[in-house]
């Protein structure tokens, strides 16, 4: 059994990571840290997670493979020594993101501690990146937006279908903003309500123009992203536009298209009807619907995840069991919850 631990096992994706994992044939959790719980069994704090007789501590414990779920800048600064000392990590922060160091002053505010190891991490989008992970010692989980938008764009960039103006139009539910108390989602201010936010430029945009870039030598993407919070606790669905470039195009090829990139990916499923995000609440799955407005030679794409799960805990499992030679669906076998 591969020993792993959690890193800051009290944030949302910390929490979601123990679940997913608790039940891993592969893996033995063995280690979980959260300074605010130091020293308290971690069924103190959740108790839904009864059966994992864990103490929470301030530092991980001797370990193969370590999930960080820190913050932004503290990831870096909490993983380093551990990559320095070639224990494999998946950071789910944002801190290996992006591959030119000049990006995290511009759009997270900081420099980057260690901009030698841009280069090495890998994108963690196992759909794209799949090789790569599979020999890489740390791997930077993707952000939950950026998940959902590369997954529906990339068949078309790929294939050479769109423009590069493009639209990203994203609705995600309030544990996307983390379990720090902030006014904007307390509940009286969250609830019957729908709020647009980062209007002119969005941490994961850079992320989104990256990805897309690298599926397509010369494609320039003109990316506009726009996120929405909405009243509920898990989802993301994102609506996706770009001008089609052949305006004979048919919805039936375009999902030929759609079903050849994406048949053989366990967890990215090309469906039929309009996906809704309660479809998706407590797996792995991103669900993409393709179609064609021929009225303005457009194409639409909705795709719809967890973003607790596919958009954060669920594809740091999947990194880790491909980085691992595990089967890459080991651990992440559940459906949907519904209703």
């Amino acid at each position: 059994m591969v020993k792993v631990g959690i890193i800051n096992v009290t944030g949302y994706a910390g929490v979601e990571l123990a679940r997913l994992l608790h039940r891993h044939p592969e893996v033995k959790l063995s280690s979980v840290t959260g300074r605010s719980a130091a020293g308290q069994k971690l069924t103190q704090v959740f108790p839904h997670l009864a059966n994992i007789d864990l103490t929470v501590t301030t530092e991980p414990d001797d370990v193969d493979l370590i999930f960080s779920a820190m913050p932004h800048k503290a990831s870096a600064e909490v993983i380093l020594p551990l990559v320095r000392q070639g224990i494999k990590v998946v950071d789910i922060s944002a801190d290996f993101r992006l591959k030119d160091a000049s990006m995290y002053t511009e759009w997270y505010g900081f420099t980057h501690p260690a901009p030698d190891l841009l280069q090495q991490a890998v994108y963690g989008l196992s759909e794209l990146h799949r090789s790569q992970i599979a020999t890489a010692n740390l791997v930077a989980n993707p952000g939950c937006y950026p998940t959902g938008a590369i997954l529906a764009l990339a068949p078309a960039v790929k294939e050479n279908l769109i423009h590069a103006d493009i639209i990203v139009d994203s609705k995600s539910g309030v544990s996307g903003a983390g379990r720090t108390l902030s006014l904007s989602t307390h509940y009286t201010e969250a609830v019957d309500n729908v709020r647009a936010y980062s209007v002119h430029g969005h941490r994961h945009l850079p992320e989104i123009i990256q990805e897309l870039e690298s599926l397509s030598p010369g494609f320039s993407p003109s990316v506009t992203f726009l996120p929405h919070i909405v009243p509920m606790s898990r989802g993301i669905l994102s609506s996706c536009y770009a001008r089609l470039k052949d305006d004979k195009l048919t919805k039936q090829k375009l999902i030929e298209f759609y079903h050849d990139y994406y048949d053989k990916e366990p967890f990215v499923k090309v469906v039929d009807n309009l996906p809704e995000t309660k479809q998706t609440w407590g797996s792995n799955l991103c669900l993409v619907y393709p179609t064609v407005d021929h009225r303005t030679d457009r194409l639409i794409v909705i795709s719809c995840l967890d973003n607790l799960v596919k958009g954060a805990a669920g594809q740091a499992v999947q990194n880790m069991n491909i980085m691992c030679g595990f089967p890459e669906t080991a651990g992440l076998e559940a459906l949907p919850i519904y209703p």
